[in-house]
């Protein structure tokens, strides 16, 4: 699967990562929008979109865990004077609502060069991460909520990326104040329906979750709040008028507020494996919302 004379620690990292969380049945399609960067992309993510992205070292030191590679992420490990070590990503792209219809970009190619130079791989699990489990981007969210998980649904590309558990809260308004509260920023609520939350349930799909799909098996559910990261109305307009009519109470934290908390829990998952790792912090587009 990876290049020759790659170092034994490092393939078993990689393997391990593979194994515990990507199952032959997801699928994604990231790299076909990443013509501008090709030359850095390794044969494995051609083929498969996940996993292993950009194949540059022998040994990892050191990994660093982000939402989005970003240019301000990137740059933060370049100005630390890193090498030989990882950078692991939910998205091995980069997302701003702000640039719609084009909404993902890619990383920066001189960005891209100094990891090279300095033998930094990068490492992605966008679909795998989403998937039902403990370091899931929608069951560690929840768990910050303080939610308790009562079942997965929301099947999208081989994964279970939603989640529908119980809230101790009450009413939709301090709900919202507790999302605000753990997000560090301020949410949007979109009343449809009513004060009280139904038998305290919640659904919860972390980052672009606000679809009608989705938001429909939840109705079935019997549930009337939905709590994902991208909400705008003018992107989204045909759901919004689904969740009006339907009378379901929509929360959007945004895109990386919501999801930053698997990728935070992931240096857990490195620690465990007796490899450092640090979380270094996104940045939030409030559009989103």
């Amino acid at each position: 699967m990876y290049r020759k004379g790659i170092n034994m620690k490092v393939e078993k990292l990689y393997n391990k990562l593979n194994n515990d969380f990507i199952t032959d049945n997801m699928t994604d399609e990231w790299f076909k929008y990443m013509g501008e960067v090709e030359e850095f992309i390794c044969d494995n993510f051609k083929s498969r979109s996940m996993g292993l992205v950009c194949d540059f070292t022998n040994e990892i030191k050191e990994v660093y865990c982000a939402v989005f590679p970003t240019f301000e992420v990137m740059k933060t490990i370049i100005d630390e004077g890193v090498m030989d070590a990882m950078l692991f990503v939910h998205h091995p792209s980069n997302w701003d609502i702000r640039k719609a219809p084009k909404v993902f970009y890619q990383m920066d190619k001189e960005q891209l060069k100094i990891f090279k130079e300095r033998r930094i791989s990068i490492y992605n699990l966008h679909v795998p991460l989403d998937n039902y489990g403990t370091y899931s981007t929608s069951n560690t969210l929840a768990e910050v909520l303080g939610i308790k998980v009562e079942e997965p649904f929301a099947l999208y590309n081989g994964a279970q990326n939603g989640v529908i558990g119980t809230t101790s809260f009450k009413d939709i308004t301090a709900l919202k104040r507790n999302v605000s509260k753990v997000l560090g920023h301020d949410v949007v609520l979109y009343q449809y329906g009513d004060d009280i939350i139904t038998d305290s349930r919640v659904a919860i799909i972390a980052g672009g979750g606000n679809d009608i799909k989705f938001v429909s098996e939840a109705i079935d559910k019997g549930v009337k709040v939905f709590i994902t990261g991208i909400t705008n109305s003018k992107h989204y307009l045909e759901v919004h008028e689904y969740e009006k009519k339907n009378k379901i109470n929509v929360i959007g934290g945004t895109h990386y507020s919501t999801e930053k908390f698997a990728c935070i829990k992931m240096c857990e998952y490195f620690k465990k494996l007796g490899i450092e790792s640090k979380f270094i912090n996104g940045v939030p587009i409030f559009e989103d919302m």
